[in-house]
């Protein structure tokens, strides 16, 4: 390989390993969503208000940078794309978690969602025609191993539940494929502004109906902002600039370290324990990430060879 070909090898490992640490960034950012979500509900805050909120402040931040910045908003199909994933993806996997909520014990729910990274992997395969390597294929294995022991007893759940848990990992699923799909005149910031005000639309519909029931304490209204600003701005932004440079295949086993910040959060914030089994289930996770990182890099610098 000459000098020109070395250096190009270089910026691409280095690409992959960005896309790597934005997957991770927001991986982090979805994690934090659990503690600030219990915050906001001890405030008196309804689902659907929670959702309003939180979709509405985000787009506005987002719409205020498009604009500030004089970006260009994505025509044609890619506008499209970005509607359905707001108004049906992102509502739709929102209600169907939720739903199976109600129907299913909460790890159950948690196990039946993470099943995404599998299902991402084959519907890739199949609609696609995304090569996968048996790294990955153990990466993902490894992953939802981890999973299994970071998330502890399923417990029980109705025929319903189960049908909704699964729903929402099948809509996250396609939400991803989405993703990494999107035209080149589609932006991280204009696919975020657009998805979250489609969100905001279709849960003001929903509000209409059964009211909009506010947080009652300050510290509520810091938890959805945090809700907004956080977990939903940082996360989407970070998780579509690692999407765009690691691919859907890759983006959705690093992001199942989300529960593992989710626990280290939950011990650090709410003073909860963290068990050995748990310890397990995170190291198993960030092997895995680990080692799917690391193909990742050198596969992508074997191209240029």
């Amino acid at each position: 390989m000459d000098i020109s070909g070395e250096a190009a090898a270089q910026r691409v490992r280095r690409d992959h390993l960005v896309g790597t640490l934005y997957t991770l960034a927001s991986a982090l950012c979805f994690g934090s969503m659990a503690i600030f979500a219990r915050m906001a509900y001890a405030s008196g805050v309804d689902i659907p208000t929670l959702l309003l909120l939180r979709f509405s402040v985000a787009s506005i931040l987002m719409w205020g940078i498009l604009f500030s910045k004089r970006m260009k908003l994505p025509k044609g199909r890619g506008m499209v794309m970005l509607v359905a994933m707001g108004a049906i993806g992102y509502a739709g996997q929102a209600f169907s978690y939720f739903t199976a909520l109600t129907y299913a014990s909460a790890g159950l729910v948690a196990l039946l969602l993470y099943t995404y990274p599998a299902i991402v992997a084959l519907l890739s395969r199949l609609v696609f025609k995304h090569p996968f390597t048996w790294m990955q294929i153990t990466a993902v294995a490894i992953a939802l191993a981890g999973t299994v022991f970071i998330i502890g007893k399923a417990g029980d759940g109705k025929p319903l539940g189960i049908f909704f848990g699964l729903l929402a990992a099948l809509i996250y699923s396609v939400y991803i494929l989405m993703g990494s799909r999107f035209p080149k005149d589609v932006t991280p910031t204009a696919s975020t502004a657009v998805i979250t005000s489609s969100a905001a639309v279709t849960y003001s519909a929903v509000v209409a109906v059964r009211g909009f029931h506010p947080p009652a304490t300050g510290q509520g209204w810091m938890a959805v902002l945090a809700i907004a600003v956080i977990c939903t701005v940082l996360a989407i932004l970070f998780f579509f600039e690692g999407l765009e440079r690691v691919g859907p295949v890759r983006a959705s086993v690093f992001s199942t370290i989300e529960p593992v910040f989710t626990v280290l959060l939950a011990a650090a914030v709410l003073g909860e324990r963290i068990t050995l089994t748990r310890v397990f289930g995170g190291a198993l996770i960030v092997g895995a990430v680990i080692l799917l990182a690391r193909e990742s890099v050198l596969a992508a610098g074997a191209k240029l060879e």
